[in-house]
């Protein structure tokens, strides 16, 4: 008789869940580096004001390790979860704007009302609502469709977010224009149909050139604040206010420039020695470029190009459209306000005031970026890999 060959059975292929310690690792290495500034930079303005030196080092340590326990616990949730909670978060934005803008509870800080709390408690809305438009924006897109393509998509999307954010930029114009920004970026993507964008930016350009009149012509018109109007005047002129609105732009400049190519070294800043008001916020790229000099500016940078880089990778691999469109307006988030911090510190565009994700001292912002990178955590533990 003859025998038969066996014939060999096919392993079945194992798959196993992908998580992106890539940009975990990131993560935790801009938040460490961000602490270490923060001493760096406020360290002698906390002794003047009489605390401790690490004083906003060590609130911010609490913070942003609280927010990194809850990144770890959001990255192991299934993130469809939070699609459930768009309609809700919505809707709480939009309250949380309207008693900040509105009502005694709205707290302001240096003629800012950004602010919502009683007592010691506060937090910043505006970040909220950057993390609703992100999540409303991905669970729009994902159940339209195609229908994203239509007019009538557009007319939805507009009435659901731009009162909102024009809510926002009332008190708060840099928000509101990374709040405009994920949309429009989220938009651009999702879209077949790209002209619009075009002439979009065309636009921006042409109001950036004529950026002094047409701003005199809005606060007329009572939509940008007088404080908004003198921020843009000196941006195009800040010798011409050297004690007033152009001082900061002035001493932030002055400590790029002189930080050289390697820079004075860690803890060496003149500036902060009470020459740039408040280093630790909105212009610490300005203390990192005059310690670490170019070298460290460029190698900050390039770890923000990193870590949109990782974000690109699990927007292409994310298990359905609502993952990858959750990881695109984080993406955007993430690029837009770090271009607009480091072109307002460099006198790129008018000081809008926006803090450096990861690095800039902010409780409420360090807290919010974590629950968006536990998000896209999530996301790319959702992708399988074959063994």
């Amino acid at each position: 008789m003859d025998q038969q060959q066996a014939v060999p059975k096919k392993k079945k292929k194992k798959l196993r869940r992908y998580y992106d310690y890539s940009l975990l690792f990131t993560i935790i290495f801009l938040t460490v580096f961000g602490l270490i500034m923060i001493y760096s930079s406020s360290s002698y303005s906390a002794q003047i004001d009489g605390k401790a030196p690490s004083y906003y080092m060590t609130r911010q340590m609490y913070i942003a390790l609280a927010g990194f326990v809850g990144m770890l616990i959001i990255s192991k949730m299934n993130y469809h979860f939070f699609a459930k909670f768009a309609g809700l978060a919505l809707v709480v934005s939009y309250v949380c704007m309207v008693l900040v803008n509105f009502t005694p509870l709205g707290i302001a800080r240096n003629g800012k009302k950004r602010w919502l709390g009683y007592g010691s408690f506060t937090i910043q809305p505006a970040e909220l609502v950057k993390i609703t438009v992100i999540l409303v924006m991905a669970v729009i897109i994902t159940k339209l469709g195609k229908k994203i393509n239509e007019w009538r998509s557009w007319g939805v999307i507009t009435v659901l977010i731009l009162p909102l954010a024009l809510l926002v930029t009332m008190n708060n114009l840099s928000s509101g224009i990374i709040i405009c920004g994920i949309a429009i970026v989220m938009m651009f993507v999702a879209n077949k149909r790209k002209w619009p964008f075009v002439l979009f930016i065309t636009a921006v350009a042409a109001v950036i050139m004529f950026a002094p009149p047409v701003a005199v012509a809005l606060e007329n018109a009572g939509i940008l604040q007088a404080y908004q109007l003198e921020r843009i005047l000196v941006w195009k002129n800040p010798e011409a206010y050297p004690q007033d609105g152009g001082y900061q732009v002035l001493q932030g400049l002055y400590a790029i420039g002189s930080g050289g190519l390697l820079g004075k070294g860690l803890g060496q800043s003149i500036q902060k020695l009470s020459f740039l008001p408040e280093p630790q916020n909105d212009m610490i790229f300005a203390i990192i470029c005059e310690e670490l000099g170019l070298f460290g500016a460029v190698m900050v940078i390039f770890l923000f190009l990193f870590m949109i880089y990782r974000f690109m990778r699990i927007a292409g691999s994310a298990p359905d459209i609502f993952g990858s469109f959750l990881v695109i307006g984080v993406m955007a988030h993430i690029a837009i306000q770090v271009i607009l911090n480091i072109a307002v510190v460099t006198n790129v565009i008018p000081n809008t005031g926006i803090t450096l994700p990861f690095i800039s001292y902010g409780g409420t912002s360090v807290l919010f970026l974590m629950i968006e990178m536990g998000m896209v955590l999530s996301v790319s533990n959702s992708i399988t890999l074959e063994r």
